[in-house]
């Protein structure tokens, strides 16, 4: 069953699934596709080929999968997909892909927070937080179970990485490795999450290691490319010593 209210428009192109709840004065357009048990707030907008997976909950005047704001953008067909179990407060924007990708996508449990922006063309990962107000320009990629502090700004083509913690209202403007905490007035290196790392089942034993990595990078005298080259003897084998060389040499801009 699928409750709408009368107030609400909804275009007879659009799939809804079952137990679907539209709210008072929502639009949802042509070509979306709305999952299963998903509840559409108050004034929310779907635009035109969005994607939200099950148990969605898209709270009141939000704009979900509207044209980018990229002059590269010509109209083409691009989408914007929201995975299941995620959570998407009031006044949030989303906006679909360009060209260059052609979607933008929202992990599953992902956690949105009022009056955040979400460009075009980003790829957030399962169980990202991301706070109140927080800005976020095209291209970026934030790994999952990262979270993002209130009123961050995050420039095109970024990476965070996954674990990770940024301070709220501070400018990201190079890469943030998987697992670290990232603040002060110019967004830095603060240590590791570790809070974060034990609420996810991480061991002391693999936490001593990710910290013994990140000494090499940053408290150690050795510049990047001598730390890579000492974190990868030391720890051949080891899935987090690769993965955060790897994050290293992926980077476009550099890390902080």
């Amino acid at each position: 069953m699928v409750n709408i209210h009368p107030t609400a428009i909804v275009n007879p192109k659009a799939k809804l699934g079952e137990n679907v709840v539209v709210s008072p004065y929502a639009i949802i357009y042509e070509n979306t596709e709305i999952g299963d048990n998903c509840s559409i707030g108050p004034k929310a907008v779907i635009y035109p080929y969005t994607t939200l997976g099950s148990n969605v909950k898209i709270f009141h005047s939000a704009s979900i999968g509207h044209i980018p704001q990229d002059l590269k953008f010509k109209g083409e067909v691009t989408t914007c997909k929201i995975g299941s179990n995620s959570i998407i407060h009031e006044f949030v924007t989303i906006h679909r892909g360009t060209i260059a990708a052609g979607e933008t996508s929202i992990g599953e449990e992902a956690y949105i927070m009022a009056y955040a922006h979400v460009a075009h063309d980003c790829i957030i990962k399962e169980k990202v937080t991301i706070a109140n107000c927080t800005q976020i320009a095209g291209h970026v990629t934030i790994e999952r179970n990262a979270v993002i502090g209130g009123f961050a700004k995050i420039r095109q083509f970024s990476r965070i990485g996954k674990f990770c913690m940024v301070q709220g209202g501070r400018g990201v403007t190079k890469d943030i490795p998987h697992y670290i905490l990232a603040g002060e007035e110019k967004v830095q290196f603060g240590g590791l999450n570790k809070v974060g790392l034990r609420r996810n089942g991480f061991s002391e034993e693999q936490i001593n290691v990710i910290k013994k990595i990140y000494f090499y990078l940053y408290g150690s005298n050795l510049n990047v490319s001598q730390a890579k080259e000492k974190i990868l003897a030391e720890f051949p084998e080891d899935p987090y010593a690769n993965e955060i060389v790897d994050f290293i040499n992926q980077s476009k801009v550099g890390i902080i």
